[in-house]
């Protein structure tokens, strides 16, 4: 009968024990905020992963195809944290690009040559400058300190790949959007279109949210940036 006994009691501190780490897990889901920046990093990464082996395959200029190889190793090693945090949160990844990423996709698929690496330039720096907007908002406004971490990871890789694109762009004369990636106007810039990154207005780019990024000249380009959709 004692041993009984000891079996009820002990089955009882363990339900005593249970509950607490189940209410605990459930007050730890990700923010809204949180979950859809993991999803969007994500997309950012496959369409990355997928436009650096075009850059490769198609670029005519060499220095396109050296950077499309370095984005494509960078996001790669990114989306492996991304992946590893969105498991531990229970998050959902999408498995394919985004329509709009499609879209940019297919386009440079159907180009060559110099047209190629315009485009596929073009279309980096409007991601890009886009990605490290969402990746400042994440940091700014994130409350799973895990996310938020990955953010402020992701961040000078980000930054450091649109310095290599304004680079690129200027040895091959393509205009570049007076906008900084710092979403603050470039020198000679009357402004920026985007929104400021970190933001809280109506305005500011959510993750997953789209906007229209300046295009070289001061319009608005056409071209989806990738992820943002």
């Amino acid at each position: 009968m004692l041993g009984i006994k000891r079996l009820g009691l002990l089955a009882a501190l363990v339900l005593v024990g249970v509950a607490p780490a189940a209410a605990a897990q459930a007050a730890a889901q990700p923010s809204t905020q949180d979950t859809q920046y993991l999803q969007a990093v994500h997309q950012v990464n496959l369409f990355e992963i997928t436009a650096g082996d075009l850059a490769q395959q198609k670029g005519q200029d060499q220095g396109v195809k050296d950077l499309g190889a370095m984005l494509k190793t960078d996001h790669t090693q990114l989306d492996q944290t991304v992946q590893q945090t969105a498991s531990q949160l229970g998050v959902e990844l999408p498995n394919e690009p985004s329509a709009d990423q499609q879209a940019v996709i297919d386009k440079l698929n159907n180009a060559s040559g110099a047209e190629f690496d315009r485009l596929w330039v073009t279309s980096e720096l409007a991601g890009h400058v886009q990605a490290i907007q969402a990746t400042q908002t994440e940091i700014s406004q994130g409350s799973e300190q895990s996310v938020v971490q990955l953010a402020q990871n992701a961040l000078p890789t980000l930054q450091a790949h649109y310095d290599e694109l304004v680079q690129l762009a200027n040895k091959l004369g393509i205009p570049v959007p007076q906008t900084s990636a710092s979403g603050t106007p470039s020198p000679g810039g009357t402004g920026t279109e985007s929104p400021a990154p970190g933001g809280t207005g109506t305005e500011s780019p959510a993750p997953g949210g789209t906007t229209d990024s300046p295009a070289p000249g001061g319009g608005t380009t056409e071209t989806p940036a990738p992820g943002m959709s």
